[in-house]
């Protein structure tokens, strides 16, 4: 036992961390509550012009928009040709896919000129965003849609600016290189551009295709992959997308549409330079930059996000891999928000001033230093023998148990709207998996984030080497 003169101070420091941390924890999570409540009626109006006859023979028209596709590829020799397989075959009628080799390392080049059949065409556009210099253009004998862009190194940022600058349409479609795109998805993704004259870009939902069976470029049969670190992300991605993103809808704050699978206009893209490089989480600068853009000049444009256009995508399955992508993101999100800190409770921005940006330094950026302090209170009240047993178990049931149950209504609503894992086995497999990622998955990733504050301060900029398994290997 602790002097009393110790233990008082140590007392009243634990007592006080304790009510400020459940306070945090209890407004977070409610916080999530209210997106799931707010996704709700979003869900079922999506769900229902998905299912829109009448719509469906309207995306079948000429009044679709043209679309270039823009796909940075760099070291993705195992992948990028299943993946461009998809993009060419994807069901839309004015479509061209723009690849850029983005100085890879590997094979990448050599299998794009052979799987398809390229020669070299001469440039027919303005340079509009300055990028890293270019090595050649191909075009394909096989597939009049495609051009390939031959590029020294500049990262994805700067690979997607070339890849705009070639663009002929006046909409464009960013994707990663490993993703695999549904056939109707850039129908469905177009759809709020039909609805609407006021849409600035859109994102489309994200799945994990680990364990899944794709091809010919198509997922033929969804499958939850039964390794914890791919399944725990299925229940992540569920949660992220079903509800995360559906509820922000009605709050007009989406700061995020996936560098996986988003559609932009391109006027504003040029408008607002292009992709910055030297930015770690290029989708979400880019999408901060276009709200503030938009608000500055007094554009009344929207950036929805629709959950029925799906893209499918290789998530990291090692526990490596995994702490190099989440400490990027949690970089690049600090990074981000500290240069728009100027938009942080500024009326002038509106909701994403008074709302999303609030949300996302609270809610997202400090989360994670919040939970270590929960969790060091937690050790030193036991430690000194001054544990409110009361707080333990609230702490545990806020941060853990709360945590679990949005993940269960994540997959309650999944089974209710688009059910894409039809086995009974992948549902119990879900469930499974929600749990372990409440207790023991979010912890596991609590510390790859703190790595991410201490990477920001040493001003790290790297990406880290993202090793991919190949999603075209399922094929087999």
């Amino acid at each position: 036992m602790l002097p009393e003169f110790l233990a008082a101070p140590i007392r009243g420091f634990v007592a006080t961390t304790d009510q400020v941390v459940i306070w945090y924890f209890l407004f977070l999570n409610t916080s999530y509550a209210i997106l799931l409540l707010l996704s709700i009626p979003e869900l079922w109006r999506h769900w229902r012009l998905a299912a829109d006859e009448h719509l469906q023979r309207l995306l079948a028209t000429e009044a679709l928009p043209p679309l270039s596709l823009l796909v940075p590829a760099h070291n993705e020799e195992v992948t990028i040709s299943s993946s461009l397989l998809s993009f060419l075959t994807l069901e839309y009628p004015h479509l061209e896919v723009v690849v850029v080799n983005d100085g890879s390392k590997d094979r990448t080049m050599e299998v794009l000129l052979r799987e398809f059949d390229l020669y070299q065409v001469p440039p027919a556009f303005a340079v509009a965003v300055p990028t890293q210099p270019v090595r050649a253009y191909y075009r394909s004998r096989r597939h009049s849609r495609l051009l390939v862009i031959d590029k020294e190194n500049g990262g994805k940022a700067d690979a997607l600016n070339a890849a705009m600058n070639a663009a002929r349409h006046p909409f464009v479609v960013a994707v990663d290189a490993d993703t695999v795109i549904e056939p109707d998805a850039l129908l469905r993704l177009a759809r709020p551009f039909l609805l609407s004259s006021n849409v600035a870009a859109v994102g489309g939902t994200i799945r994990v295709a680990n364990n899944c069976t794709i091809e010919y470029g198509r997922v033929t049969d969804a499958r939850i992959d039964p390794r914890w670190i791919p399944g725990c992300q299925v229940v992540e991605y569920l949660r992220a997308f079903l509800f995360g993103r559906m509820g922000w809808n009605l709050l007009g704050g989406n700061l995020v549409i996936s560098g996986a699978f988003g559609l932009f206009r391109k006027e504003y893209l040029r408008a607002i330079g292009g992709y910055r490089t030297g930015n770690v989480t290029e989708d979400m600068d880019l999408v901060v930059r276009l709200h503030r853009y938009l608000r500055e000049q007094k554009i009344d444009a929207q950036l929805p996000f629709i959950p029925d256009p799906v893209a499918w995508t290789e998530v990291p399955a090692t526990t490596r891999v995994l702490g190099r992508q989440r400490e990027r993101w949690h970089r690049g999100l600090i990074a981000t928000l500290w240069e728009h800190r100027v938009m942080l409770f500024n009326p002038r921005y509106g909701r994403i001033g008074m709302l999303a940006m609030p949300f996302y330094v609270f809610g997202e950026m400090l989360a994670p230093a919040i939970e270590l302090i929960g969790w060091l209170t937690l050790v030193l009240g036991l430690l000194v023998g001054v544990l409110d047993v009361q707080f333990a178990l609230l702490f545990l049931g806020v941060a853990i148990g709360y945590g679990i149950l949005l993940s269960l209504w994540a997959i309650v609503l999944e089974e209710l709207s688009f059910r894409r894992y039809r086995r009974r086995g992948d549902f119990w497999r879900l469930l499974g998996f929600a749990l372990i990622e409440g207790l023991g998955y979010r912890q596991l990733t609590l510390v790859f984030r703190l790595q991410g504050y201490w990477r920001f301060f040493r001003g790290v900029e790297s990406w880290g080497r993202m090793t991919r398994e190949g999603i075209g290997r399922q094929a087999a």
